[in-house]
């Protein structure tokens, strides 16, 4: 499952949210049944940036937001995001080193 945040960020901001950013990805990649996650900027727009986050499954990422520390100070993150697109995903295919492996839908078929 996929978490991906999209936010508009003005520059004279851009270091605190980096640092806002950074400790989301710090508690959330902690949390058991996460795979990792990314913070990036875009780099044809410096004021558009992306928060990804991958877990193991839905129930995982719904555990990751639980902790008090987390709806402490990552719900507030979140919450700042752009809306009018969808924020989470359901993984269908991974690859490394050229090799794809496709995965099953989460969604009841």
């Amino acid at each position: 499952m996929l978490l991906v945040c999209r936010f508009a960020v003005p520059a004279p901001v851009a270091a605190e949210f980096g640092v806002r950013a950074r400790r989301a990805l710090e508690l959330l990649t902690a949390a058991t049944g996460s795979r990792g996650g990314e913070l990036g900027r875009s780099v044809d727009d410096p004021e558009r940036w992306v928060l990804t986050v991958r877990f193991a499954s839905v129930n995982a990422y719904r555990r990751a937001l639980s902790p008090f520390e987390v709806r402490e100070h990552v719900v507030p993150l979140l919450s700042e995001a752009l809306t009018g697109e969808p924020a989470t995903y359901e993984t269908l295919a991974t690859a490394t080193a050229g090799e794809v492996t496709a995965h099953d839908s989460l969604r009841a078929q």
